[in-house]
């Protein structure tokens, strides 16, 4: 039986009441000898309030739009030929044109992302406690408690809270004084917000090659970059695989130079068994919403250096002093993260592990239904444990890797290229030289969809139809 049948004339708020009767959202308008004269979906009736109708205004055969039927009887073929992306539903009508059913058509496309996060713990629990605490900005016991937790799984003392990844790596290097006139090198095969920070302090990055194998940093390149200028290293543990921080802390011991590990893709990953975040001088972590535990946007600065946490948490709080409120030493920043971001936090970190092992699980998934497939996924560095951020293979040509990522695309399902080379983009070519491996990796990488609970038979299917 449909319940929303009316007449014309029908004033519009029993119209309204009439769609609202309607699993489909649409009403039927008989004419007086009950034949069919037209539709109005929940649609159409927005668009009439925008242009004036009132509730108590009539609706007449003048607010109706022409419409498209079907005869009682019409096989399914002729009735998917009436749709199109304008006509979702087709009244079903009788000899004498009466409305006896109606055929509706839905599209349900489900879009598989890169990457999503994970929120299946007390993510909303600890967010409300956050709410109801009335404690929603800067402070509050969720960022103290995020810090120590996190501080604590990275093996280090320190950790201060920002509000992204990025204000991160810019903080650490603020705070060390690192500015005009000096260099900082970074690896060529990273996202821009590494060298972005270095610009943002006003120092000179120096872009250097990454390792075949890894994909990080290559220590060789580093050593033949070093001059006078140089004061900090930012190795970056790009998608998750710990750089040769043995070969990079020698140089910064031999030459007294900061190091900085970019962790931002690599929570949880080890070097020599020792927990990334605590390998360096310092290190930065992201939990935007894309990385291996997220706030929604947020980052850290792990440290066991206590003079330098002390003076990250001044500049991150406008460079006000801690013993005399409003009096201001330094021209800081405002870096911080609010407690309901870091609420979230405390509950990703929680299933960190679970979090770290579902991805593990899933790459391997990858790897049998990609077996047979000319692909190259991302190795494990020898005296490591990688963290699986997005996963991650080498296809044996551009046109090939293109080619697969636009195939699933058409398929609603995101595979996403590799970041471009710093030294390709004009606007960090002044801070580079050429970077081969960088090249080579950046145009053939892929990173797969990331995401707990993936379909891989249905991935399988749409691998398959791939030519």
């Amino acid at each position: 039986m449909i319940d929303s049948i009316v007449k014309i004339g029908t004033p519009m708020r029993d119209v309204l009441e009439a769609i609202g009767h309607e699993p489909a959202g649409i009403a039927f308008f008989n004419s007086e000898d009950d034949v069919l004269a037209g539709i109005l979906t929940d649609g159409d009736v927005r668009r009439l309030f925008l242009k004036g109708i009132q509730l108590d205004d009539k609706v007449t055969a003048a607010h109706l739009g022409d419409f498209v039927s079907a005869r009682e009887g019409e096989d399914i073929e002729n009735l998917l030929k009436k749709i199109n992306k304008l006509i979702r539903i087709v009244p079903i009508l009788n000899d004498e044109g009466q409305l006896v059913d109606y055929f509706r058509y839905e599209h349900k496309t489900k879009f598989i992302p890169v990457a999503e996060p994970s929120l299946k713990g007390n993510e909303l629990k600890y967010v409300t406690d956050a709410v109801l605490s009335t404690w929603i900005s800067s402070r509050g016991e969720y960022i103290n408690r995020f810090e120590a937790e996190f501080a604590e799984y990275c093996g280090v003392e320190y950790g201060v809270a920002v509000s992204n990844g990025t204000v991160a790596i810019q903080l650490a290097l603020k705070a060390k004084e690192i500015g005009p006139g000096d260099e900082v090198i970074v690896p060529d095969f990273t996202f821009a917000a590494t060298i972005n920070s270095v610009i943002h302090c006003g120092a000179t990055p120096v872009i250097v090659d990454v390792l075949k194998e890894t994909w990080c940093m290559d220590p060789a390149a580093v050593a033949k970059a070093i001059t006078p200028n140089t004061k900090a290293i930012i190795p970056v543990h790009i998608y998750g695989q710990a750089c040769d921080m043995e070969a990079i802390m020698e140089l910064a011991s031999a030459n007294d130079l900061f190091v900085l590990e970019d962790a931002a893709e690599a929570h949880g990953a080890r070097y020599n068994g020792k927990r990334v975040g605590g390998l360096g001088h310092a290190a930065t972590f992201s939990f935007f919403g894309n990385k291996i535990i997220t706030c929604g946007e947020g980052g850290m600065v792990t440290t066991n250096d206590a003079a330098l946490n002390d003076r990250m948490r001044v500049l991150r709080d406008h460079g006000m002093s801690k013993e005399k409120r409003y009096w201001h030493d330094h021209v800081g920043f405002n870096f911080r993260m609010t407690n309901l971001q870091a609420a979230i936090g405390c509950a990703q970190l929680e299933k960190i592990e679970d979090i770290r092992k579902w991805r593990s699980e899933l790459e391997e998934a990858y790897k049998k239904v990609f077996s047979g497939y000319d692909i190259k996924f991302q190795s494990t560095a020898a005296n490591t444990e990688r963290a699986i951020w997005l996963i991650s293979a080498l296809m044996p040509s551009a046109e090939k890797r293109d080619s697969l990522i636009q195939h699933f695309r058409n398929h609603n399902v995101d595979l996403r290229p590799f970041f471009y080379p710093l030294s390709d983009m004009p606007i960090y070519q002044e801070y580079a030289s050429h970077s081969e491996v960088a090249s080579e990796i950046s145009m053939v990488g892929v990173s797969l969809p990331t995401v707990e609970g993936m379909d891989m038979e249905e991935f399988k299917s749409i691998l398959d139809s791939w030519k």
